[in-house]
């Protein structure tokens, strides 16, 4: 059986708080919401295990688009997961990135989908273990594309012009690697002056906000009420082919490869677990399976893999030195 947690755990005693409340200090926030998840019963690690994985496996995954959508797109994996380990899976989904890395740090969740930023974010809040990546069905790698886009018609051919111009800019969430640090990262080597230690100031660039999500940040150049946004591209074609956003009518200006979303699960669970849910995950075959989990396959990863992301993230404020 699998137990679907709420879409947005609004759970009045362990309350999450917004991406625009954790722009400034982002480790802080986290630290103050691992308090607020604390006041609750976290998840018993030393339960009875199947092959070192917990009887109950409770799955976190962040929002890099709606929750009430993410959770329901990952009930077959659920499925999957139940059938190949023996075990009941709950899947839950936060309403921001900070709040999954708040729930690893309690111990109310042991496996969790994050993006590169965040995993590196929660290292200092919980002793983490990286598992896998998806093999990326557009590059062929672990490694997947964070772009800038701009609307069609706009007369910005490369990200200097949308400096230049003071245009407004919307990132995803704050806490994204492809929606908000290689963004702020491109636009920094394009001459921007992002300031490490305010978020919210990338000068000459006008204004520059937060929408929380790849498919708002889309939406917003989209509707005109940003002039370019960051988010990551393979979104936007799901975006595209959904008729959520009409094929042609966002332009890419600029791009980058990003290591892929880690699979990480808290060391505490032990190395029979780190075997076994990597196990787990590369056995997967099911085309269906692999088209919605966004896969060709999925590949071992390591803390090394992310080296890039802590620098940039430390660089530009996202991460906080070590």
């Amino acid at each position: 059986m699998i137990t679907l947690g709420s879409g947005a755990w609004k759970i009045e005693k362990d309350r999450f708080v917004s991406p625009s409340v954790y722009r400034r200090t982002p480790a802080a926030l986290v630290a103050l919401m691992v308090v607020l998840v604390g006041c609750g019963s976290p998840a018993d690690s030393g339960g009875r295990t199947v092959e070192g994985v917990p009887e109950t496996l409770r799955v976190g995954l962040v929002p890099n688009i709606a929750p009430e959508q993410q959770q329901a797109r990952y009930q077959p994996f659920a499925d999957y997961l139940e059938g190949d380990l023996g075990v009941t899976v709950e899947l839950f989904v936060a309403a921001d990135y900070a709040g999954v890395v708040a729930a690893l740090a309690s111990g109310r969740i042991d496996l969790a989908y994050l993006g590169g930023l965040t995993y590196v974010q929660a290292e200092a809040q919980v002793s983490l273990t990286p598992l896998v990546s998806e093999v990326d069905q557009d590059t062929g790698t672990t490694k997947y594309l964070s772009a800038v886009v701009v609307r069609d018609e706009a007369p910005y051919t490369e990200l200097t012009d949308v400096i230049q111009d003071g245009a407004t800019f919307a990132f995803g969430d704050v806490s994204s690697t492809s929606g908000s640090l290689y963004p702020r990262m491109m636009l920094v080597e394009a001459g921007a002056q992002c300031h490490p230690r305010d978020i919210d100031q990338c000068p000459p660039l006008g204004r520059v906000y937060f929408t929380g999500g790849h498919d708002a940040a889309a939406l917003a150049v989209l509707g005109g009420s940003a002039d370019a946004a960051g988010l990551e591209l393979r979104i936007l074609r799901r975006l595209e082919r959904d008729g959520d956003v009409p094929e042609g009518a966002l332009r890419v200006i600029a791009q980058r490869e990003v290591e892929g979303y880690p699979w990480v699960m808290r060391t505490a669970l032990g190395p029979a677990a780190t075997q076994r849910l990597t196990a787990a995950f590369t056995a997967i075959d099911d085309p269906a399976l692999l088209d919605l989990l966004r896969a060709q396959t999925y590949q071992p990863v390591d803390a090394g893999d992310y080296d890039e992301i802590r620098r940039f993230g430390t660089e530009l404020g996202l991460v906080e030195a070590g």
